[in-house]
């Protein structure tokens, strides 16, 4: 089954492989290499260094997740304590060139054929940088909800990854079209509400009221739901035996998912304790 997730579909070796993942395969160590990869995206050829693994996915991802907090910690560092109206500019200013530089990243990982694992740290690095300026700002206003929203983003996962296993999800074609769907159309809707923002207009969607709230939920299931396609990519990467270089794709994934459900529980904590 082909993938429909940005993040995964160009990856030329998950697609191969996803039509058949569990179906018979002839590894690098029956003495075949794996069909389709030994050539870089210039058709260079170059050293198999081995098959993705469920530990080269941690180690991948962990350090991008440290990478993520290095560079939260710097920047929550270097603003300091947030006491006047100017301080608060600069460190909009910083969120906002932090969540643009990680955006562009982000664009460049989803669409790149073979995954850069330099660029996937640089993302996670820049990343790192709007959420210290953000977490900043709220703990300023609400102290003690970057650390509750921290707790709560790992027992989402820790409960998703649980659920995958025990429940025995499977991860069909539609509900990967409707997630990605679903992704693309928030993302859509906050550039629109930063633009809006830029005249002085400003959303509900991304208000403390009832319907920031609905939308900031929804946004945190939606978070949930893309770390299920995430699992998903592993186990079947990890089946079909895909290129050791893979992991750090699977990493990428998972940051932004992780990434995704922090900002929503941060809002929807903000909300509650606005009220």
């Amino acid at each position: 089954m082909r993938s429909n997730n940005p993040v995964f579909t160009r990856s030329e070796e998950f697609n191969r492989a996803s039509s058949n993942p569990y179906g018979n395969q002839t590894y690098a160590g029956g003495g075949q290499d794996y069909p389709g990869y030994g050539e870089t995206e210039t058709g260079a050829p170059q050293v198999d260094q081995g098959r993705m693994t469920v530990d080269s996915v941690v180690q991948s991802t962990a350090i991008s997740i440290l990478l993520v907090f290095a560079g939260a910690f710097a920047t929550w560092w270097w603003i300091g304590d947030i006491t006047e109206t100017a301080d608060l500019g600069q460190v909009y200013m910083l969120a906002m060139l932090g969540a643009g530089g990680a955006f562009i990243l982000s664009l460049v990982n989803s669409f790149k054929r073979v995954i850069s694992p330099p660029l996937v740290m640089a993302f996670a690095l820049v990343e790192g940088v709007a959420l210290g300026a953000i977490s900043a700002v709220f703990e300023a206003q609400y102290p003690g909800i970057v650390m509750s929203a921290v707790l709560g983003t790992f027992a989402a996962f820790a409960g998703t990854l649980t659920a995958y296993k025990v429940l025995d999800i499977k991860v069909g074609d539609k509900f990967r079209k409707g997630v990605v769907a679903a992704m693309f159309g928030m993302v859509g809707l906050g550039l629109l509400s930063l633009g809006l923002s830029l005249f002085g207009i400003q959303s509900p969607l991304y208000g403390n009221g009832p319907i920031g709230f609905v939308f900031a939920l929804a946004g945190l299931v939606l978070g949930i739901f893309m770390l299920i396609l995430d699992f998903d990519f592993v186990e079947q990467g990890v089946a079909a035996g895909l290129p050791k270089r893979e992991s750090w794709r699977a990493a990428f994934g998972l940051t932004v998912s992780l990434v995704w459900i922090y900002t929503n529980l941060l809002r929807i904590l903000a909300i509650i304790r606005g009220d």
